[in-house]
């Protein structure tokens, strides 16, 4: 059952207390945030204190169940958090997101172990505790679409012991907890998650991420070298035809409107830095601000209705989902494709209208402009979505009676 947060019970007197959302506090939180998202971009630096001052407010475990004493958070809750989160400072959104997915998908179906999950609730009452699924690698690249892992894990006595390398790991040198998904080495294979623990001996981050956004996410490779897991810290330990290969439709609309929030953040906070440049922007020879000439008060207008139309859409679905429906699941991919080109154009025309103004690396447009294309990479990707949704409008109409015959 989902939850707005402000219903949740009483912790038990045995589990430490985790700290209370207080979703007032947003605006304070995505002020802090952006006050250091620059220095943090220009250094590719982990935004350590921004998790802590996430962590303050409750946001981190926002979203874990009732069954766990949690706040028990919906989606709708979640879209609000990580717009004003990626407003704040995108990366800090990106990596908080995986954390409060990991926390919702428990709270759905639980599959931790027991102890493994009490454990990482008893660290997260008291400090940030990041939480990361570790999938892609340099050969099988991500494996919703397709293959084995070459990462693997083989049985010595009471653990399970791990082999392999991770690309594309974000957040990697500030999680709790890695869940490295890995194949056996058991005839037959088996494939599932193994809860790794920071700074469990073999495991290293190597510090390869040089992307040109979200540089402060450390997106790093992570490499395993004889990582020892104990045999029942696993997740979904299955032979392949029985694992999913892709996530369950509310799983898959809680990571495609979730993220779809966070750029629509990102973008909102472009459009502000927009709207005070052209206020504060007074040309000689017009005498007058920027923002009093028609031509840029209809491209503000233009921006506008494109984002509030896109986060109309995903907060609508986000309600839906919250309420069971299982066609705004389906659509919540859609939904991230649209909101996310929504996204992109918004920042794109911003930096169209102030020239080189908005790509100076002294204003914040260029970091939003470079940030907000990382949008494009995430699951599912625009030609996934599009070919599901082309693939379903044809089987839902087989025949067309009213097209003109060929000769």
């Amino acid at each position: 059952m989902t939850h707005h947060l402000g219903t949740s019970m009483p912790p038990s007197a045995s589990a430490p207390a985790l700290p209370t959302p207080d979703l007032a506090r947003l605006p304070g939180v995505t002020a802090a945030l952006a006050a250091r998202a620059a220095e943090h971009d220009r250094d590719a630096s982990f935004p350590t204190e921004g998790f802590q001052l996430v962590h303050d407010a409750g946001l981190l475990t926002a979203t874990v169940g009732t069954a766990h004493d949690g706040p028990g958070a919906g989606l709708t809750d979640t879209v609000r958090i990580l717009r004003a989160l990626g407003a704040g400072d995108p990366a800090v959104a990106l990596v908080s997101a995986m954390t409060l997915f990991v926390h919702a998908a428990e709270a759905r179906g639980p599959a931790w172990p027991t102890a493994a999950y009490a454990g990482l609730l008893a660290e997260a009452a008291t400090r940030p505790a990041l939480v990361n699924a570790l999938r892609v690698e340099p050969e099988l690249g991500s494996p919703v679409r397709g293959g084995l892992p070459a990462t693997t894990a083989r049985r010595d006595g009471g653990h399970w012991v791990l082999t392999g390398r991770k690309i594309y790991s974000t957040g990697a040198v500030g999680l709790s907890r890695l869940l490295v998904y890995a194949r056996t080495d058991e005839d037959p294979v088996r494939v599932g998650s193994f809860i790794v623990r920071a700074g469990t001996p073999g495991l290293s981050v190597e510090r390869t991420w040089n992307h040109l956004g979200l540089r402060a996410s450390r997106s790093d490779d992570v490499i395993l070298d004889g990582v020892r897991v104990p045999l029942e810290e696993t997740i979904g330990l299955a032979e392949p035809a029985a694992a999913p290969g892709r996530p369950d439709a509310v799983t898959g609309a809680w990571g495609s409107l979730g993220l779809a929030a966070l750029y629509l953040g990102l973008a909102g906070a472009a459009r502000d830095w927009l709207t005070g440049f052209l206020h504060e922007r007074t040309p000689t020879a017009l005498g007058a601000p920027l923002a009093t000439l028609p031509r840029f008060q209809s491209a503000v207008g233009e921006i506008e209705a494109s984002l509030v139309g896109a986060d109309t859409l995903v907060d609508a679905l986000a309600a839906r989902i919250d309420a069971g429906d299982p066609e705004a699941a389906d659509r919540a991919g859609i939904a991230k494709l649209l909101a996310t080109r929504a996204a992109t154009g918004a920042v794109e025309q911003a930096v169209g209208l102030v020239g080189n103004h908005g790509l100076t690396l002294d204003n914040p447009l260029q970091r939003h402009y470079r940030d907000v294309l990382c949008s494009r990479v995430h699951t599912p990707q625009d030609d996934s979505v599009l070919t599901a949704a082309g693939r379903a409008a044809l089987a839902r109409h087989p025949t067309a009676n009213t097209a003109p015959k060929g000769k």
